[in-house]
């Protein structure tokens, strides 16, 4: 089982893909963090795909809530090289994609740190974080991200990780959200007043 305590008060078995949905400024993105770096603490793999901030700011806000040198804490950065900063290299801790148009690259890299962690380094339990896919659909159209995530939450499932994904609800209609709802197992709500909200789908 993976414990998305103390961020939240639940539990939930491997193979498990969450969607953690709210308006702006409501903790999302620091509420993905703080599950993926507790279970780092602990000494899960955590994989994160951001669409919106670069790698070094990333790991900068994850050491801020535990000091991942040495740990299997990865990125997939689909934002640097489409800022165009000069020569990088993917590494051992950061793979990059050309842009988070690129969701075969994205498929791809995430693949590799799957295969690293669960595989080369028998690391049996995994968390991966998407953040955010309220950018994929800026780029793309529902169905292409639909199909994607499809795949994405597919892979997480056979390593028998954990899967948070990150959308702002409030930038998407209501046929958009119902239909990415259908891709998960629950959904993590934040809202500005209250606790974040944990309602898993019945077994």
């Amino acid at each position: 089982m993976y414990d998305l305590s103390p961020a939240v008060d639940a539990e939930v078995p491997p193979g498990t893909n969450l969607l953690i949905s709210g308006p702006p400024l409501t903790g999302k993105r620091s509420l993905a963090l703080d599950i993926l770096s507790e279970g780092a603490t602990n000494g899960d793999g955590a994989i994160i795909v951001t669409t919106k901030d670069g790698a070094k700011r990333v790991l900068s806000d994850f050491e801020k809530r535990t000091t991942y040198d040495g740990k299997p804490v990865a990125v997939v950065d689909c934002v640097t090289r489409q800022q165009g900063v000069g020569e990088i290299r993917d590494d051992d801790r950061i793979k990059y994609t050309s842009s988070p148009v690129d969701m075969t690259g994205i498929g791809i890299k995430l693949s590799e740190f799957l295969q690293a962690f669960y595989q080369d380094r028998n690391i049996e339990q995994n968390r991966i974080m998407l953040h955010s896919l309220s950018t994929l659909l800026m780029y793309a159209d529902l169905q292409t991200v639909f199909r994607f995530l499809h795949v994405f939450t597919g892979r997480i499932q056979s390593v028998e990780g954990l899967g948070l994904f990150v959308i702002d609800s409030s930038a998407h209609d209501d046929k958009t959200m119902n239909t990415l709802k259908q891709l998960f197992d629950g959904i993590i709500t934040t809202s500005e007043d209250g606790e974040p909200e944990v309602r898993l789908a019945s077994n």
